[in-house]
């Protein structure tokens, strides 16, 4: 029996859409990180980015378990000699949620340039409005 190897220009994609209110965030990222990969298809390929398009609306209404929401930190770096900052995820989800789920997100993708190709096909939005409704997006179930 053939392995069947998936060819870049042969990828059909879909488009989907994801509403986060309510979804514990983890949960939310895993599931679309494995849409971004190509998982759901039988078609998969480590190598070749088989994935698909990914819309998530309601990040401001994701959840948090447990004590996260205190005691956790998103820590980036600025660059400059002392320049590490932190910015609690409870300030983070009332401000800044669209970006809460996108790093959730780019954490579970691989770290080199196929990741990053894929991370280009996740779109985030706060409110439950986007703007790619010519491209009928399915919705995708997260439990």
């Amino acid at each position: 029996m053939k392995t069947y190897m998936a060819h870049a220009e042969t990828v059909e994609r879909k488009w989907y859409v994801v509403d986060a209110a309510g979804v514990p965030l983890g949960r939310l990222a895993s599931r679309v990180a494995s849409v971004l990969r190509g998982k759901n298809k039988p078609t998969f390929t480590p190598n070749v980015d088989t994935g698909d398009f990914v819309i998530i609306i309601n990040t401001d209404k994701a959840v948090l378990t447990g004590k996260k929401l205190d005691n956790k930190f998103y820590r980036y770096h600025t660059g400059y000699i002392g320049g590490l900052k932190e910015i609690s995820y409870k300030k983070m989800m009332a401000e800044k949620s669209d970006l809460a789920v996108y790093e959730a997100v780019k954490g579970m993708l691989p770290k080199n340039s196929l990741g990053r190709q894929m991370l280009k096909k996740l779109k985030v939005y706060k409110g439950a409005e986007h703007n790619h409704a010519a491209q009928k997006p399915e919705e995708l179930k997260v439990d």
